[in-house]
């Protein structure tokens, strides 16, 4: 692949970050992976690069961590414990193409990451951005009533420098906002000062991909009833972002449960934030259930996009990964059938994995869910491969939501 540091003159406005860059990713292979486009950055109040990183607690970082590597491919970078000075927790950086994830579990009886695990479970605390510029952020955020939960400030090490503040969102989540070229350096360490390059034991089997999957697609929120469209007005206000779909209805609904659901989106569209609310209907829904085990708002589920899915649901189903079951009934339905037309692969490879398929005026998706990756019914992935389609598989909810709906009844909490 091409290491394309500047787009072509049609792409003015989109440029590739260090951790796209260090995966050999492209701007076209962007605008089809997660739907880029191009935006005036200049003219925005919270400019926002794209992720920086997705923070995890967890109840165990040294198992998370193998399992994140056996499991999922990804790649140990970075790490933070006792052993260079941090006291109090774990934390563990891994990397899939531009992804990266920081696995976090106590370490000192008296972290308060025990108390956050005790309450939530393994979850997503921080989903950390990347921004040009940390103090107009914090500034924008501020006057726009946002609660800001950490003033800029700069951290060095040997690698150099890297700008720093945060903001509080839903729940017990927050923004870290991350400015990583401070004075014309850009910061050339494993993640962050105080973190050290940190490389496994571990060998990939003979055959193995790569990796997995290449970028972060979207995370989707979950907040209680009645709060969606405060948080869709937080970042329409506080971070300036557009919004992209709205659903609700019978698009969202099925015989038993409801939900409402809202998409946010930063200007490049590299950041995009489904945020979901429970509705009213005949039983619990999936966000009932998640609010009522994660013990109040969160990160439901993040969607890693790749470029092949069925040889990524192929190896993760090697690996012991769980994926939500689709009636054969979905693929042979001719109107299903007719809707889709032709795509990459045939209708009968998708059937055999149980993947997803929709199509809309931009073109058409393939996804997958998993079941949920802990003990508690929380937190789940999903695996997108696009080809134009900048939706979210509309045409797929009614068949997504009855197979959770049979999860939940297994577990009871239907």
């Amino acid at each position: 692949m091409t290491d394309t540091t500047t787009a072509t003159t049609q792409d003015t406005h989109i440029d590739l970050t260090e951790q796209e860059r260090a995966a050999d990713l492209n701007i076209q292979e962007l605008k089809r992976l997660v739907g880029l486009v191009e935006y005036d950055e200049s003219k925005d109040p919270f400019p926002v690069t794209g992720w920086d990183a997705i923070v995890f607690v967890v109840g165990n970082a040294t198992q998370a961590a193998q399992y994140y590597q056996n499991v999922w491919g990804m790649e140990l970078v970075g790490y933070s414990g006792p052993e260079n000075g941090n006291r109090d927790h774990k934390a563990f950086v891994l990397k899939s193409g531009s992804i990266r994830f920081v696995l976090k579990g106590a370490v000192n009886p008296d972290s308060p990451l025990i108390a956050h695990h005790g309450k939530h479970g393994d979850g997503v605390v921080d989903i950390s951005l990347e921004v040009p510029d940390v103090d107009k952020c914090i500034a924008q955020a501020k006057a726009a009533g946002a609660r800001v939960v950490q003033e800029p400030e700069t951290v060095s090490d040997e690698f150099g420098s890297v700008r720093i503040g945060a903001i509080a969102t839903y729940g017990e989540t927050r923004h870290t906002l991350v400015q990583r070229t401070v004075d014309g350096q850009t910061y050339a360490g494993p993640y962050l000062p105080g973190y050290v390059e940190r490389t496994s034991t571990y060998v990939k089997r003979d055959g193995a991909p790569k990796r997995l999957f290449q970028a972060l697609d979207h995370i989707v929120g979950n907040v209680e009833l009645g709060k969606m469209d405060e948080w869709v007005t937080f970042y329409n206000r506080v971070m300036g972002f557009v919004n992209m779909a709205e659903f609700i209805g019978d698009d969202i609904a099925t015989d038993y449960s409801a939900l409402m659901s809202k998409v946010v989106a930063n200007g490049n569209h590299r950041v995009k934030f489904p945020l979901n609310e429970p509705a009213i209907a005949k039983k619990k829904s999936q966000i009932d259930e998640y609010l009522e085990f994660y013990n109040g708002p969160g990160a439901q589920h993040l969607a890693l996009a790749t470029n092949d899915i069925l040889r990524t649901v192929d190896e993760l189903r090697k690996e012991g990964v769980e994926f939500l079951d689709t009636p054969d009934a979905y693929y042979d339905d001719p109107e299903m059938r007719e809707r889709i037309g032709e795509v990459r692969v045939p209708i009968e490879e998708l059937k055999k994995r149980k993947i997803l398929v929709d199509r809309d005026e931009d073109g058409y998706l393939l996804q997958i869910f998993t079941k949920p990756l802990g003990d508690r019914p929380t937190v789940f992935f999903e695996i997108i491969e696009r080809h134009g389609s900048l939706g979210f598989g509309k045409g797929n909810f009614k068949a997504l939501f009855e197979s959770i709906e049979r999860e939940q009844d297994k577990r009871g909490n239907l």
